[in-house]
């Protein structure tokens, strides 16, 4: 395994298991069904942007780790309000 794969795998584990993941919980636990989508949502392209770290698109990593990031901030957003 080189080193772009270890990034990307990192990505897929530690963004998208962690931090995602507990946004998921806190949803689920307080029956917040919208903070609970928009943290799937995350999860899923953060998963995606692991593949275009693998296949070498940076220009594609950057705009679904920007969408990722509105993502979560929308689960926050949820959360909160």
């Amino acid at each position: 395994m080189d080193s772009v794969e270890k990034f990307a795998l990192s990505i897929m584990l530690l963004f998208g298991a962690l931090i995602v993941g507990g946004l998921m919980a806190v949803g689920i636990a307080w029956g917040d069904k919208p903070a609970f989508l928009y943290a799937l949502a995350a999860a899923i392209v953060v998963w995606a942007s692991a593949f275009a770290v693998l296949f070498g698109r940076p220009p594609i990593y950057g705009a679904l780790l920007v969408v990722a990031g509105l993502l979560v901030a929308a689960s926050i957003t949820a959360i909160v309000t």
